[in-house]
């Protein structure tokens, strides 16, 4: 049997294992793959019944620190029409070994089938006894922006201490410090080092931008974002930061919608990375719709891309769908 039998596809929140003519009485072991901080494993056990095991591999950070898990873990034919079956959604489960989590399927399964896992949360104890922590919601908000920042420039802006420009948005205004915008932006810089209307009225007008996105896109620049606000607005936030080349919102942003992919959001995800030329964003996209095979679960929204996207975008998406067709 060739090692690609045993290897797991993955992105960042999602693990695919291709299995192909699983005999009677056969067990079956993945090669590990990374989710998360943990190295992973599913097998597969055909008896009477099909048994699936999720677990992470034997370490030191397993046994001090074992994954809680939060997924939805699905069999589904690879063959004819991509039939499924679906485990419920399982929420918060610690996954220390092999017999944590064990799914047993009486439906006959024949030829080729993909065991389809996707993250939802990936959690650890808290050192304090506290409630566990999402390992997803500590990577950018304050060990990024907090790091690059001190507690009083955050008080000047939520304070208003010594506004000296007024930002106009679609439904208000913020005050806010020419001198931290034009460090944080090359364009402010420029626009107030010129006799622009921006350095005479001391006012920017921003009208593609809601006050709470605005407020949203400051609390970044001044080092105070939280990460819930980050998540609400990244899509204003990465256009901003191209706007105002802003290379590390723009990296942020990038690296954040990576992240949590899914079949709700993978079209406009593709479409915003074709706009701003996120390379990595559009592979990913193109990789999840395509190799994992979700563009079955969205025909509808997808014929809907087909007459509103970008010709070239489309014509990526076909040729990764023709390669697909081509190694299968």
């Amino acid at each position: 049997m060739s090692d690609s039998a045993y290897r797991v596809e993955t992105t960042p929140r999602l693990a695919q294992w291709r299995i192909e003519n699983l005999a009677s009485c056969t067990y079956r072991k993945s090669d590990p793959f990374k989710i998360g901080k943990w190295n992973w494993h599913l097998s597969v056990e055909k008896n009477r019944v099909l048994f699936v095991k999720l677990f992470p591999e034997i370490s030191n950070l397993t046994r001090d620190n074992p994954p809680i898990a939060s997924f939805i873990i699905r069999v589904v034919s690879s063959v004819g029409d991509r039939r499924a079956i679906i485990h419920p959604e399982i929420k918060d489960k610690v996954l220390k070994n092999n017999e944590d989590f064990v799914w047993a399927i009486e439906v006959p399964l024949t030829g080729k089938f993909i065991i389809d896992v996707e993250f939802l949360d990936l959690k650890t104890a808290s050192p304090n006894s506290g409630e566990p922590c999402s390992i997803w919601a500590e990577g950018f908000t304050q060990q990024r922006s907090n790091a690059n920042a001190i507690e009083c420039l955050g008080r000047m802006l939520t304070e208003g201490i010594h506004t000296d420009i007024t930002i106009n948005v679609s439904d208000g205004s913020i005050g806010a410090h020419r001198a931290v915008l034009a460090a944080r932006s090359p364009v402010f810089r420029s626009m107030f080092s010129h006799n622009l209307q921006e350095k005479e009225l001391s006012t920017i007008n921003i009208s593609d931008m809601s006050l709470d996105s605005c407020q949203t896109f400051l609390n970044y620049l001044y080092g105070i974002i939280k990460h819930e606000e980050f998540l609400m607005h990244r899509l204003a936030l990465l256009r901003a930061a191209d706007k105002y080349d802003i290379s590390d919102l723009r990296d942020a942003c990038h690296e954040s919608l990576l992240e949590d992919i899914d079949t709700k959001n993978v079209l406009e995800r593709l479409q915003n990375a074709s706009l701003y030329q996120l390379m990595k964003l559009k592979m990913t996209c193109i990789r999840y719709l395509v190799k994992f095979g979700k563009i079955y679960e969205i025909r509808d929204d997808f014929n809907t891309f087909l007459h509103n996207a970008d010709r070239d975008l489309i014509a990526e998406v076909f040729h990764e769908v023709l390669d697909a067709w081509k190694g299968f």
